[in-house]
C-alpha cells in the first residue's frame, strides 16, 4: 500500500525494502545504515576502489580495531592503537585471503561472510562453515580457505600472547607479546640447536629462515609452529 509495484522500483530501491524486511533485531539500525552505505556506493568496502585508511589495512582488520575501540570505551578506558592492536594477533603470510566476488557477488553477504568467519575459533566451528559454504556456493576456492586458515591462526596465536607472524618465500618471523605463554626455554633451545634457521631479531622477535614459496607449504610452517608452541607453554610438564 505504501510503494509501487516491485517493477516500477528501482534496484536499489528493491534491495532497500528487502534490507528493511530482513533486520527486525536490536541493533538492525546499524546493520541497515550500513547496507545503505554499501547499496549508495558511498564506501566499496570490500572493492579496489575503496581509499582511505580502510584500504591500507584492511576490512577485517579495520572491523577488528574498531571493536576493540568500543569496548575500550565501554570499559572506561581510552582507546589507544596500542590497545585496539592488542586485542587479537596479526597474521601476515602474503598470501590471498578472501572472498573472491565471483564466489560471492553480493557485497552485503559477504560482509556477514566476513563476519562469521572472524567469529570462528577452532576447527569444529570452521568444519561446519566451511560445509555451509559448500551447499550454497559451491567448493571452496583457494583464497577462502586460506582466509578460514589465517583465521584459526589468528586466534591461536592469541591465546598463546604471540602480537604478530609475518612469512614470505625465505622465511619469516613470530613476535611475541610481554605476557606469552611460550617457555623462553624452547626459545633458547631453538636458537641453540638450530642457530642457522633461527635468530633473535629483537628481543621479542624471533627470525626463521625457511623457505616456503606456495601458500601452502607457508599454512603448514606457521600450523607447525603454534602447534610447537602451544606444547611448549610457560607451567606445562
Amino acid at each position: 500500500m505504501m510503494t509501487p509495484h516491485p517493477k516500477r522500483m528501482t534496484p536499489d530501491a528493491r534491495k532497500r525494502l528487502e534490507a528493511i524486511d530482513a533486520l527486525e533485531d536490536l541493533g538492525a539500525g546499524f546493520m541497515l545504515a550500513t547496507q545503505d552505505l554499501e547499496i549508495r556506493g558511498a564506501g566499496e568496502l570490500l572493492g579496489d576502489e575503496q581509499s582511505g585508511h580502510i584500504s591500507k589495512i584492511g576490512f577485517s582488520l579495520y572491523m577488528e580495531m574498531l571493536e576493540s575501540a568500543v569496548k575500550a570505551l565501554k570499559e572506561g578506558k581510552e582507546p589507544s592503537l596500542a590497545y585496539m592492536m592488542s586485542a587479537k594477533a596479526e597474521i601476515d603470510l602474503r598470501i590471498p585471503a578472501l572472498l573472491p566476488e565471483d564466489y560471492v557477488s553480493d557485497v552485503n553477504m559477504r560482509l556477514s561472510l566476513y563476519k562469521r568467519i572472524a567469529n570462528c575459533e577452532n576447527d569444529n566451528m570452521l568444519d561446519e562453515l566451511k560445509v555451509e559454504f559448500i551447499d550454497r556456493f559451491g567448493m571452496l576456492p583457494d583464497p577462502t580457505r586460506n582466509l578460514m586458515a589465517l583465521t584459526l591462526f589468528k586466534h591461536q596465536a592469541t591465546a598463546l600472547g604471540i602480537v604478530k607472524i609475518e612469512m614470505h618465500a625465505k622465511g619469516g618471523s613470530v613476535e611475541f607479546g610481554q605476557e606469552n605463554s611460550v617457555d623462553p626455554m624452547f626459545i633458547i633451545g631453538l636458537l641453540q640447536n638450530q642457530p642457522q634457521i633461527y635468530r633473535m631479531d629483537e628481543p621479542n622477535k624471533l627470525k626463521f629462515n625457511i623457505p616456503a614459496e606456495t601458500s601452502k607449504e607457508r599454512l603448514e610452517l606457521v600450523n607447525t609452529l603454534l602447534e610447537q608452541f602451544a606444547k611448549h607453554q610457560t607451567g606445562d610438564k
